[in-house]
């Protein structure tokens, strides 16, 4: 029920430098809760101890922007973000990933896992990186080509499992979603505060 999975290996060494630079300028605002647990996001096995893999989910939502660019056009009118459309998608994701497990404790045998869907101080773009799944685009999202139209989830398991090879990313000289960004957050490339 995914529209792409990859696997990971739990090193965040690539992105802790950036995420403690982040913290230390104080660009999370007053998401404390960035800072507080920013050790947990630099250590899979804190959060799911004898994780050998990560399992990287990804599922997109709502990509038809007609409706949503006619009602934005429209001062009178509002609108819900497309990703709160729907059922939660902490549930979704999660129970999606839960029926995999269960799926692979069929075939395999039992092994240990604990499932996220941004529920967690969880490395998820990096991960989603790593598994070739998506890139970290220059807004710092999960990116496709087709977009960052789409939800991450993650399965820390304790299998063996082969990584898969780490995607590069494709912004290249693009600067679109710094340029229309409507409260210049985006301070330069991969840095928003």
């Amino acid at each position: 029920g995914f529209a792409e999975v990859g696997f990971a290996r739990p090193d965040t060494t690539e992105a802790t430098p950036g995420l403690m630079r982040w913290l230390a300028l104080g660009r999370h605002g007053e998401m404390d809760y960035m800072a507080k647990h920013a050790p947990l996001r630099a250590d899979p096995a804190a959060l799911q101890p004898g994780t050998m893999s990560i399992i990287s989910a990804r599922l997109p939502y709502w990509p038809q922007a007609t409706e949503a660019e006619a009602v934005l056009a429209d001062g009178t009118l509002a609108y819900v973000s497309r990703y709160a459309l729907g059922r939660d998608y902490h549930k979704t994701i999660r129970n999606r990933l839960q029926k995999l497990a269960d799926r692979m404790q069929q075939e395999i045998g039992t092994f240990s896992y604990r499932a996220f869907s941004d529920s967690a101080p969880v490395m998820e773009v990096e991960f989603a990186r790593q598994a070739g799944t998506a890139w970290r685009g220059k807004h710092t999202l999960s990116l496709t080509r087709g977009g960052s139209w789409h939800f991450l989830g993650e399965l820390y398991t304790s299998l063996p499992l082969p990584p898969d090879a780490p995607i590069d990313a494709h912004c290249g000289t693009c600067t679109a979603c710094i340029d229309a960004c409507p409260t210049q957050a985006i301070v330069a490339p991969y840095e928003v505060d």
